[in-house]
């Protein structure tokens, strides 16, 4: 079953969000369970404001066991994060 995982940094968190990056995508590639993932953008100036991440877990509390053990999450990048099952159609 596929997930997207929704998440919004805190303003002005860019210095963790790089800081962070290489735990996290070690974290992304070693779990294997990444299918799409990459930054959120702000309209105004592109600058990175979150994560898009869709995994492939046995449910939602998987999903979110994933996202709690993230680097970022760890470090208190994120000041909200959602789930929700996802359908790849396109």
């Amino acid at each position: 079953m596929l997930f997207s995982i929704i998440c919004l940094d805190h303003k002005d968190s860019l210095e963790k969000r790089l800081s962070n990056r290489t735990d996290h995508l070690k974290y992304v590639k070693d779990t294997g369970l990444v299918r799409y993932a990459g930054p959120l953008l702000s309209d105004d100036n592109e600058e990175m404001m979150g994560s898009l991440i869709i995994i492939e877990a046995e449910n939602k509390e998987g999903a979110l066991k994933w996202s709690e053990a993230d680097p970022y999450n760890k470090a208190g990048l994120f000041k909200s994060v959602e789930i929700y099952k996802f359908k790849h159609l396109i």
